[in-house]
């Protein structure tokens, strides 16, 4: 500015004028010297043009929501006179991903996700940690159901605790019941059970279908365990015992290892360590046989009598029987 104010002084620096000061309009070259514009013109004059554009851009937004809105209306109006149930298919997988981000992109109050299958691949979690910290920063009520294989899943640990740090709530079950995302308690999103996973969802707008779905989520939040939020704690606790008590669960109803793996979203030789030291405190020699020694012992009851330790080993008598019920024809 020393330039611009050696001009007002009549008395311009030598050498040429910087650009700026003739970007800005505050230097104007005349035939025989400089001119010194005020701020005030100059600035008029810039600014203008930014202005009116500005204007236009806004009344297109408005119009564009005019629109919207108007289409919106005529939307809801098509599918209450065909008599549908606001529940529409959304195929492939690119659709599937722009649908739930426009969804996310648009909550304001709530957000409830349920998300089977154990730890998340990384990519989608990268995706996900973007919109779901904006949406908390909008000031959305966020809570999301893992299994308890998350627990030890170094990325899904990674995403829950920044989330957790911006103030979502994050807890686990054994078994969750299916995927599940809720935007306001308008709009919600569930597989296709007949399709592939990846490729078919559900978009529910039914306020009726909606409660349910939120009803089935409360109630699997009220049995699940909070993941806690500790920033100098590596891990949280694993839960083994009620992991390995759901392996077993889903053992003694006959499931195989791959079964039970795919429900708990968990690998099967995670499945098999968990039979094999079952298998190892009871002193079984088959799975038929402890599928009875476990369900002697009770330690899959509801209510099972205060047990001395978490698995109570049956004596050398009843392991005996156990074998010898289980090979009875």
């Amino acid at each position: 500015m020393a330039f611009y104010a050696g001009v007002l002084q009549e008395r311009p620096p030598s050498g040429e004028c910087p650009e700026c000061l003739v970007a800005l309009g505050l230097i104007q070259q005349t035939r025989e010297q400089l001119v010194a514009i005020p701020p005030s013109l100059a600035g008029e004059v810039l600014t203008r043009p930014m202005e009116q554009a500005i204007d236009r851009e806004r009344s297109t937004l408005a119009a564009v929501r005019a629109a919207m809105q108007r289409a919106e209306e005529v939307y809801r109006d098509s599918r209450r006179a065909d008599g549908e149930q606001a529940v529409r298919v959304i195929s492939d997988a690119d659709v599937i991903s722009t649908t739930l981000s426009a969804a996310v992109g648009s909550c304001r109050q709530e957000l409830l996700t349920a998300q089977p299958g154990g730890g998340r691949p990384p990519e989608l979690l990268g995706k996900a940690l973007t919109s779901d910290l904006a949406a908390l920063r909008r000031g959305v009520q966020q809570r999301t159901i893992y299994q308890h294989t998350i627990r030890s899943h170094g990325p899904t640990l990674a995403y829950t605790g920044r989330v957790s740090a911006a103030g979502a709530e994050v807890r686990t079950l054994d078994e969750v019941f299916d995927r599940l995302i809720v935007c306001d308690r308008k709009i919600a999103f569930v597989p296709d059970p007949a399709e592939e996973r990846q490729q078919v969802a559900l978009a529910i707008e039914h306020p009726g279908l909606i409660r349910y779905l939120v009803g089935i989520f409360e109630h699997a939040w009220e049995r699940a365990t909070p993941l806690p939020h500790s920033p100098g704690e590596q891990r949280p606790p694993l839960l083994t015992d009620d992991t390995r008590r759901a392996v077993l669960h889903l053992m003694v109803n006959g499931y195989t290892d791959e079964t039970i793996a795919g429900r708990l979203g968990m690998s099967t030789r995670s499945v098999a360590t968990h039979v094999r030291k079952t298998a190892e405190a009871f002193g079984s020699r088959s799975r038929a046989q402890l599928s009875y020694l476990i369900a002697k012992a009770g330690i899959l009851d509801e209510d099972p009598p205060p047990p001395p330790s978490p698995l109570r080993v049956p004596t050398r008598a009843e392991r005996d029987e156990g074998d010898s019920t289980a090979r009875r024809p």
